[in-house]
């Protein structure tokens, strides 16, 4: 496992017996349907071995074993006599919980529990011992990470809501999927066309041929920063239909900024949905 943002080695040698899909977030919730008697499962957790790793739709949960960069027992101290308010020692524990890249101090995920950490899947790059790690832009991993999310959610749920929140639980967009099979048509020929943002952000351009095409998702989103649509957000949270997904705070503002920068490169004309924006 490599960080993303600057190709630090962040697991190293990890050969995985079993990759395994989690279950849904609420799976528990659902337990008591299913089940004519008490909950069989409410001792038992799923938590990784060391030869394990679970897959959930946003992140891995591995065994984290010895490894040096993941912080000690997530256990938040004060001094006898030092009263802290409830508040301030969740937020204390939860910044003792995150897991850091050791070179850019990049959020890569966070500790589950003494011996399981997740890595967010926008955060970190899966290679072969054997292969060369060569880094892929930020933006145009960011982008292809949560279109392949947001396709296979779609597909595998027939959901189409999401709502992206943040590690410290704020709800930061909404997104509804729009088409999933938009072909993107860009003419590579105009030297003025570069000066410009374009819907391609940081991805390097074929070098063949004057016009470039790439596959693409179309979504509709309302950003939810600074109390913005909380109307909107809070019915979304309670609605069956919406999808929660997370991520580290850091991404879903990188996120906002490359869909906002998306939107401004299209015609005025083709900018907005009703309250949404394309």
């Amino acid at each position: 496992f490599y960080c993303q943002s600057c190709g630090d080695i962040v697991v190293k040698d990890r050969k995985f017996l079993r990759v395994l899909p989690l279950p849904s977030e609420n799976w528990s919730d659902l337990v008591e349907e299913w089940c004519c008697h008490p909950d069989p499962f409410a001792r038992s957790t799923l938590h990784p071995q060391h030869g394990d790793c679970f897959l959930g739709d946003t992140f891995f949960l591995l065994n984290s074993g010895n490894e040096s960069h993941v912080p000690e027992s997530p256990v938040c101290c004060s001094e006898a006599g030092h009263h802290v308010s409830q508040s301030g020692s969740n937020l204390k524990s939860k910044e003792n919980t995150r897991v850091i890249c050791k070179r850019c101090k990049t959020m890569l995920g966070e500790t589950v529990s003494a011996d399981t950490v997740k890595y967010y899947a926008t955060e970190v790059i899966i290679e072969l011992a054997e292969g060369s790690f060569s880094p892929t832009p930020r933006s145009q991993f960011v982008q292809s990470m949560i279109a392949q999310c947001l396709l296979e959610l779609s597909s595998a749920k027939s959901t189409f809501r999401f709502t992206i929140k943040g590690d410290n639980g704020k709800t930061y967009i909404l997104i509804w999927l729009l088409n999933s099979d938009t072909l993107l048509v860009e003419s590579l020929g105009s030297s003025s066309s570069h000066g410009v943002f374009t819907l391609f952000g940081d991805i390097l351009v074929p070098s063949s041929g004057p016009v470039g095409s790439w596959n693409a998702v179309k979504v509709l989103y309302q950003p939810c920063t600074k109390c913005r649509n909380k109307d909107l957000a809070d019915a979304w949270e309670n609605d069956m239909g919406v999808h929660p997904l997370k991520f580290p705070s850091e991404t879903c503002l990188e996120l906002l900024l490359i869909l906002g920068l998306s939107t401004a490169s299209l015609p005025p004309s083709l900018r907005c949905m009703n309250s949404f924006q394309v």
